[in-house]
């Protein structure tokens, strides 16, 4: 979670587009089952959460700093 707070608002767009896509490619391996390591959904969709947090956090800071200005 630290790693992901010293992120550029960018880089979290970039990072929640790339952990969605291997979410995507991790439920395609187990539809044909080809998936061998199972803990890996886990772990991406903590990931996500992560991600998802501290970008919703910047926006309300940012969009509550515009409408006390």
């Amino acid at each position: 979670m630290a790693d992901v707070l010293k992120l550029a608002d960018g880089e979290i767009t970039t990072q929640i587009n790339a952990t969605r896509r291997e979410l995507f490619e991790l439920r395609f391996q187990q539809a044909t089952r080809r998936l061998e390591n199972s803990h890996r959904f886990k772990e991406a969709r903590i990931k996500l959460a992560h991600l998802l947090t501290v970008q919703n956090e910047r926006q309300r800071s940012g969009s509550n700093a515009a409408t006390s200005a």
